[in-house]
């Protein structure tokens, strides 16, 4: 069994600490490989790794514990819990980390690429392109196998002409322009609406057709302020909610 490896950080002066640092830890500990230890390092280890203080860390770590996403143990340590749900609500305060996070866990099948006309709905976003490249991906919880959200991107063609499809299988998108590719990410503008399970919807989430489901719409743009992915992820709605925490200054 191999050590728990956390990702790197780059931190944001701008949001909490100990928030980017949480969410960080968490899309590691969900996107983990299968044969990761379940035991994370000491609170010391990880303060170091994120370069951030123990009071710090322990405020990360609580954050993830009371989402069921790990136990602390005292003397023993601190523990990956191996049946935590992956759709416990999301709080976002608006970091890429966060992003990433909110897309990890979770088992991921290519349904289909290729290039394609801008679609109508997206022409304002891609204002000097004909054409884009789409992805499709179904994703599972990795425990039960049932469908928990599907997915549609429409990438720019110079960027999708670095993207490899074995690592889209494994990790979010996100993580691959930022941390593959090597897109400089600026910002990433999103919406979540309720909607109703199209029949195309329902048959990939396996729902009732015109049953609630949250619709979410991702417009990444890189540090030129152009537009690099439009992301379009239809999740289940008896399975999603999304928690928006505003921070005072």
């Amino acid at each position: 069994m191999s050590a728990f490896a956390p990702d790197s950080l780059v931190l944001n002066r701008k949001l909490p600490l100990w928030y980017q640092v949480s969410q960080s830890l968490r899309a590691s500990i969900l996107g983990r490989s299968p044969d990761a230890s379940l035991r994370l390092p000491t609170e010391e280890q990880l303060a170091a790794h994120y370069g951030v203080s123990v009071l710090t860390m322990r405020q990360a770590l609580k954050e993830l514990e009371e989402e069921g996403l790990i136990s602390r143990h005292r003397r023993r340590g601190t523990f990956i819990e191996p049946g935590a749900r992956r759709s416990a609500p999301r709080r976002l305060l608006g970091s890429i980390d966060a992003i990433v996070a909110q897309q990890s866990g979770e088992r991921t099948t290519i349904l289909g690429h290729g290039t394609a006309k801008v679609p109508g709905e997206l022409a304002e976003h891609f204002p000097d392109a004909t054409e884009v490249v789409t992805y499709k991906r179904l994703r599972r919880d990795v425990e039960t196998g049932e469908p928990t959200n599907w997915a549609e991107n429409a990438v720019r063609p110079d960027v999708a002409d670095r993207i490899d499809l074995a690592d889209l299988e494994r990790w979010p998108m996100t993580k691959v322009l930022r941390d593959v590719v090597g897109v400089r990410i600026s910002r990433i503008t999103d919406t979540v609406e309720a909607r109703l399970a199209d029949p195309a919807t329902a048959g990939l989430l396996e729902v009732p057709l015109l049953s609630p489901i949250l619709h979410y719409t991702g417009v990444t743009y890189d540090e030129a302020g152009q537009v690099v992915d439009v992301a379009r992820i239809r999740y289940r709605g008896d399975r999603f909610s999304f928690t928006v925490t505003v921070e005072a200054d």
